[in-house]
């Protein structure tokens, strides 16, 4: 690997993980999880953004997703399926601020996989994870860079995404968070699932 590629890789990672760090659809899901108890589905939700960003991210350096961004109609599909899954994801969310904490508690052992799914779904279903890739990667990935570097980026943008939202359902699952969560428990739900609606319905009206 040469010099190049390792320069490559840590600006790429780099803005990476600023992406990933910041405010969205993603984070309002997985903190959500966590705070409500639901540990193991935050877990899960965090593996499967992180599986499908990885999808997208191959797809980008293969410049399949280019094609995908041409394609008008079929973007606009992907774009309509997406905000119609966050404002279901936020409905869900402000209904259960109806349900007791214990009943999420209870269920937790068994949550990874719709954890997954959820995650996984959100991720692929958000075309702007198509613009985003296609950005980053036009910018900051040459095309003469070797596979060894565009495997270590993909392993490196698996890794940061694993590592934090497991961060995030780590400290906000911890019992004295969930303490202050639970006494406004009800407030706290409506919020991350208003904000979850809210992001759906601006990839709805976005052209």
């Amino acid at each position: 690997m040469t010099a190049a590629d390792i320069a490559t890789i840590a600006a790429t990672l780099t803005i990476y993980a600023a992406i990933v760090v910041s405010p969205g659809p993603s984070f309002a899901l997985v903190s959500r999880m966590a705070a409500a108890g639901e540990r193991r589905a935050a877990y899960g939700a965090t593996f499967g953004l992180a599986s499908a960003a990885t999808i997208y991210a191959v797809l980008t350096m293969a410049g399949l997703s280019v094609i995908l961004a041409e394609i008008g109609w079929l973007a606009r599909a992907v774009q309509i399926a997406g905000g119609l899954y966050l404002i279901w994801l936020g409905i869900e969310g402000w209904r259960s601020a109806a349900r007791p904490l214990a009943a999420a508690d209870g269920a937790d052992e068994s949550r990874f996989m719709p954890g997954f799914r959820r995650g996984f779904v959100m991720c692929l279903s958000n075309p702007k994870a198509i613009a985003f890739f296609v950005g980053l990667y036009a910018a900051a990935v040459p095309p003469e860079t070797s596979l060894a570097a565009k495997l270590a980026i993909l392993a490196g943008a698996y890794a940061i995404e694993v590592a934090w939202y497991g961060a995030v359902t780590l400290v906000l699952s911890q019992p004295q968070v969930r303490r202050v969560y639970e006494r406004c428990r009800r407030i706290g739900e409506r919020i991350l699932g208003a904000l979850l609606a809210a992001f759906g319905m601006r990839l709805l009206l976005e052209r």
